[in-house]
């Protein structure tokens, strides 16, 4: 099943094996190539999700990696148009224990193989995920090179090269190659509704700025639920820019990448807008520069948190949320300033889910309360955030 690389250039694996996973530790998994052929590399993690992934693989947070599937039925469903986080994919590739089967669902559209390929990502069936996983759980998330080739011909010590050069997540800033090239409006459309679908909203009452670093489309929806209008400006936006176009509350986006690369740029701006005293709410990526702007550190984590099933503990209320999370990276809780507030902890591993500036409404979490996919436990804080921005608006016209 797992065996270490031989000094050897070239290696026709099998007919059978037309897919290869190279670890940066030489460890090698072989299985069936799907998608598309070809070769990536990126770090290797997993995800425990039982639905959504097609709502995973489009989420631009997986910039940069490859994602193993600890559910072993994934495409049962194909994919459609419509459960898209993004317009573009930027997964680096996915591992599947089983063959994807015909699909077998009302909207699906394209079975998941023929999607992968036409998207030009890479992917392997017929693994020990489990066995993967265990070793992702033991040694951490390591970098990892994924080939696939229909004559099963793989050039062993190229791919470890490949695997070997590459610096892995750390000190990579990616938000500035997922974020939007234009800014836009939002088109309007709401969370997905099984009687209508995805219906669009016509009233606005609210006006959010959303600074995208690889921004969920279902963050978007459930803004219009809340008949917001948002406005979706490229990460690099500065904070004067951003206020030109007087928004009520500004958001901060999920994202992949290092926060502190990402910071290098980001902070400044963020901190523009605190001084403007806006509602302020942040998820991901936008959480950990959240808190890089008001001093703390974030660091490197040994595996993350991926999947649809976390436990977090809502500090204020005392009170237990199953939620959705995708993040390799966390804040340093040694370095916290006396003025921000800890409001949500992984009942996982402690990791800081949530934090809250004490005298402004800036507040932000570490996971998901968009799910897509995953429970609705916390949507109440897009409701937290809109309620922030009716008291702001209303203490301007006082």
């Amino acid at each position: 099943m797992i065996k270490k690389a031989k000094k050897i250039s070239s290696h026709k694996i099998s007919q059978i094996h037309t897919g290869i996973l190279v670890l940066e530790d030489k460890t090698i998994f072989k299985g069936v190539g799907i998608g598309y052929q070809g070769t990536a590399t990126g770090e290797v993690c997993f995800n425990t999700s039982i639905t959504g992934y097609q709502e995973i693989i489009s989420d631009p947070s997986y910039a940069g990696q490859i994602i193993n599937f600890t559910f072993p039925h994934i495409g049962n469903v194909g994919t459609n148009m419509e459960d898209l986080e993004s317009d573009k994919i930027w997964t680096k590739g996915v591992i599947f224990n089983s063959e994807i089967t015909s699909p077998s669902n009302y909207r699906s559209l394209v079975n998941l193989d023929l999607w992968l390929k036409k998207n030009k990502i890479v992917g392997i069936t017929g693994l020990d995920t489990r066995g993967l996983t265990n070793s992702i759980r033991d040694k951490g998330a390591p970098k990892g090179t994924i080939s696939f080739s229909k004559k099963g011909v793989f050039n062993i010590n190229k791919l470890i090269n490949d695997t070997s050069k590459w610096n892995g997540l750390k000190n990579l800033d990616l938000a500035e190659q997922v974020t939007t090239s234009k800014n836009y409006i939002w088109s309007g459309f709401k969370t997905w509704k099984k009687e209508s679908g995805y219906k669009k909203n016509k009233k606005y009452y609210l006006h959010v700025v959303a600074i995208d670093y690889g921004i969920k489309k279902n963050i978007l929806r459930y803004f219009s639920d809340l008949n917001c209008k948002v406005t979706v400006v490229s990460c690099k936006t500065s904070g004067k820019d951003i206020l030109k176009f007087k928004p009520d509350g500004v958001f901060l986006s999920n994202g992949p990448g290092d926060p502190a690369a990402t910071g290098r740029y980001a902070i400044q701006i963020i901190k523009e807008l605190i001084k403007n005293n806006l509602p302020i709410f942040g998820i991901c990526l936008g959480h950990q520069i959240l808190a890089l702007t008001l001093g703390a550190k974030t660091k490197k984590m040994k595996l993350g948190h991926r999947g649809a099933n976390h436990p977090v503990k809502n500090l204020i209320k005392d009170n237990v949320e199953i939620t959705s999370q995708n993040h390799g990276f966390e804040i340093v809780k040694e370095t916290l300033p006396k003025n921000i507030e800890v409001t949500h902890k992984s009942l996982f591993d402690n990791c800081i889910e949530g934090i809250r500036l004490k005298n402004k409404p800036i507040f932000s979490v570490q996971y998901h309360p968009e799910s897509n996919p995953g429970p609705q436990d916390s949507i109440y804080l897009f409701e937290e955030f809109i309620n922030n921005m009716k008291k702001n608006v209303k203490k301007k016209r006082s």
